[in-house]
């Protein structure tokens, strides 16, 4: 199988590292450490790139991770970064009007970027329905990759800036940003980002980073918490292929770290525990 097929399919790349796991007690303790080393990941990309470049996918655990970050004490400790450095892309975003409540970037803006000193940062919004691209999501999908393409950074190689670091949430079916599974979606390699249609979780018309945008990454952390999640953690980590369970595929150029917590991890078979860091 080529490089270009294994994309097409969410084919994790053999060269690539292989994915490691860390399992925090509770959401919280999730929820901080993540914080944390999201802040680790900026500051040293600002040093290395002079820009830091990451993407968020949105979720109930993510939005733990916005709060914790925008607090006072985690503010404090964000003085190591400068968000003016900073450039947020999405992974996915649902296409609807600017106002609408199912917009992911909204408890993002809510919880973090319309504070001082995040609100400095360089944010790379999703197309509205009611944008720039009217209800042409084809268009849509294609002016983000434009929009990303045109935010790369020197020595970034590829379509895409390589994201420091994409954190993706995890659906109870395995989902990762809007890619679901045995969805057309997942077969999509017309682009980095693509337009997805009927989606099995509305609303169904959706923007994605596709399989080969996610590979643009440096680094890809799924972050997932809860009881719901337990059963597609397990699948991904007992060999199910990105088909049944898209989370399997995405693997970052230099890292992929699954964190999780306990209820998250229930179902994980011994072996893997037994390889589990402890956070």
């Amino acid at each position: 199988m080529t490089q270009e097929q294994r994309s097409l399919l969410g084919v994790p790349d053999p060269t690539r590292p292989s994915p490691r796991l860390s399992v925090a007690a509770d959401a919280q303790r999730l929820a901080t450490v993540v914080a944390e080393r999201t802040l680790g990941v900026l500051a040293s990309a600002q040093q290395a790139h002079g820009r830091a470049a990451i993407a968020f996918t949105a979720g109930s655990i993510m939005e733990q991770v916005w709060s914790v970050i925008a607090d006072s004490a985690q503010a404090r400790r964000s003085d190591q970064v400068d968000w003016s450095l900073v450039d947020v892309f999405w992974g996915d975003e649902r296409f609807v009007p600017a106002d609408s409540a199912d917009r992911n970037d909204g408890p993002a803006n809510r919880l973090l970027f319309d504070r001082a000193p995040f609100s400095e940062a360089r944010q790379f919004p999703m197309p509205t329905s009611n944008g720039r691209y009217g209800d042409d999501l084809d268009a849509a999908a294609a002016g983000y990759a434009a929009d990303l393409a045109g935010a790369r950074r020197a020595d970034d190689e590829g379509e895409l800036p390589n994201f420091d670091v994409v954190l993706l949430g995890l659906g109870p079916d395995g989902h990762c940003a809007s890619l679901f599974p045995g969805h057309p979606g997942l077969f999509d390699d017309s682009g980095p980002v693509i337009a997805v249609r009927q989606s099995p979780k509305p609303p169904p018309n959706r923007i994605s980073l596709s399989f080969r945008g996610l590979a643009q990454a440096r680094a890809v952390w799924f972050v997932a918490s809860g009881a719901g999640k337990a059963g597609a953690v397990a699948l991904a980590w007992s060999g199910a292929g990105p088909v049944v369970v898209p989370s399997a595929g995405p693997r970052g150029q230099l890292e992929t770290l699954w964190l999780i917590d306990e209820a998250a991890a229930a179902e994980l078979p011994s072996a893997v525990r037994a390889t589990a860091q402890q956070l």
